[in-house]
């Protein structure tokens, strides 16, 4: 079931530069990270943040080759260079007469607009156009996670792109983890603004259904999530939590366990929590709204966080289109296959739209 993906081009000078350039947007990114975590830590974050929904950060510095990660843990040849076989997918890629060429990247909880840097980069070289939106609360948002109420308020900054869309204009959704139930939400209030809904890795809910109801199917045999989760209590331990943290050391293997050394330490310095308000609350989606959207399903098949067990049955539940199935894949494809995860963004993109 699904597909896996492999793209290999020869190795010398052009495939030097091309690490070269992953080096470099590794170095800004993480350098950014670094610098808003040291604001958080002093207290000095700017609360008038211009912030728009994909953030690039220029270096004015001659850059310098970073050194390979030495983690222990085994990585494809595919996607160790961010840019390598791009090359092979643009080669027959035409974008020309497509329902719509604009992305819009939804994190999961606790990432943030941060965490889709190698697929924005991607994307946009492909030919596309990307927004990474930043959830209430979430990446560089200012607003307090431990204040956020409901479902609504935690996805504000999304709808507030789709409300922005021109008459007939359309995107292609894109939601992981906990993102999935935020754009199930969102397909509910602007069906005929969503060409297509992408979910990786991610909650495929059914409606009456909570996150934490589907997260609550495998959390009593997933010693990692307990161990991950820290539950803060903001108004007082004798009410409800207001907010999940998660402990830096297991998310390592929790989230993590395929990725990159130097994707795992940004994410140590950027991840912030995630508000429970929303996880709690139970989705109400029409077959009239939401399931008039084409849904489509990238599963990640070395996920610690929602085994390929809980995917499935999510799938077989609530099925969409399509399926695909990553290979190798941690929770984080982003980071851990991002060539492969690409390639399949572009693939569902080009699928055409169905005929009345």
């Amino acid at each position: 079931m699904g597909n896996s993906w492999a793209c290999f081009t020869p190795k010398g000078k052009k495939d030097e530069k091309l690490e070269f350039d992953d080096a470099l947007i590794h170095q800004q990114a993480l350098a950014a990270a670094l610098l808003f975590h040291q604001h958080q830590q002093n207290g000095s974050l700017p609360l008038n943040l211009d912030r728009s929904t994909s953030v690039v950060y220029p270096s004015t510095a001659a850059p310098k080759k970073l050194p390979k990660s030495s983690s222990s843990r085994q990585r494809s040849r595919t996607d160790h260079s961010l840019i390598q076989p791009l090359q092979l997918v643009n080669k027959d890629l035409n974008i020309d007469g497509l329902e719509t060429i604009h992305f819009v990247l939804v994190h999961g909880g606790g990432f943030g607009a941060w965490c889709w840097y190698k697929i924005i980069t991607l994307l946009e070289e492909s030919g596309y156009r990307v927004d990474a939106v930043d959830l209430a609360g979430s990446g560089i948002h200012t607003f307090d996670t431990n204040s956020i109420m409901s479902l609504a308020q935690y996805v504000k900054p999304l709808t507030d792109i789709l409300e922005k869309l021109g008459d007939g204009e359309k995107v292609i959704l894109v939601g992981h983890d906990f993102g999935g139930a935020c754009i199930s939400y969102v397909m509910e209030l602007f069906p005929s603004k969503i060409s297509k809904a992408i979910f990786i890795a991610a909650a495929m809910l059914s409606s009456g259904q909570s996150s934490l109801d589907m997260f609550s199917q495998q959390t009593g045999s997933n010693d990692l999530m307990h161990q991950a989760q820290i539950f803060l209590y903001t108004n007082g331990k004798d009410q409800p939590p207001t907010a999940i943290d998660l402990d830096k050391e297991s998310v390592k293997e929790f989230l993590f366990n395929q990725s990159p050394a130097k994707d795992v330490a940004l994410s140590l310095v950027s991840m912030r929590p995630i508000p429970f308000a929303p996880v709690i609350e139970k989705l109400s989606l029409s077959d009239v709204n939401y399931g008039s959207v084409r849904r489509f399903y990238i599963g990640t098949h070395e996920d610690c966080a929602i085994p390929v067990a809980l995917q499935e049955n999510m799938i077989n539940t609530n099925p969409p289109e399509q399926v695909f199935w990553l290979k190798g894949s941690d929770h984080a494809p982003f980071f851990s296959r991002p060539q492969s995860l690409h390639k399949i963004l572009v693939e569902i993109s080009q699928i055409s739209p169905k005929q009345a």
